[in-house]
């Protein structure tokens, strides 16, 4: 059985290497989009089996990303988990209302990140 996939949407490259680094030992394929364009884009050709979607992205945020991406038949189903170091009253029910499917606050703990992983995939 092949590896599950995930897209992170990303813009910190910090960030990114830890998420990858966590990913890839447990045995993710680990895809990376550097805003949330190239993110609807890399979601629509690859239609991973989760996407951890950064909400303050240049270009267009991750609350757009994820409504581009919920909107295509292809992608709708595909598990979207908001991660911001911005966490307001509110935002956790505006992610969803976007088509989020859960959320985490940054700075990300591994447990919490692999925890949440495992919410929305099984082997």
């Amino acid at each position: 059985m092949s590896a599950k996939r995930i897209l992170y949407v990303e813009d910190n490259f910090q960030n990114k290497r830890l998420v990858r680094k966590i990913l890839s030992a447990r045995g993710f394929e680990v895809l990376e989009a550097d805003d949330g364009l190239t993110g609807v884009e890399i979601a629509n050709r690859e239609v991973p089996d989760l996407i951890l979607m950064d909400i303050s992205l240049p270009g267009i945020d991750g609350v757009e990303a994820t409504r581009r991406i919920k909107a295509y038949p292809e992608t709708a189903s595909i598990p979207i988990v908001a991660l911001t170091a911005n966490a307001m009253r509110g935002d956790r029910e505006r992610f969803l209302a976007a088509g989020c499917d859960d959320y985490l606050p940054k700075p990300i703990s591994t447990t919490d990140l692999i925890n949440m992983i495992g919410k929305f995939l099984t082997s």
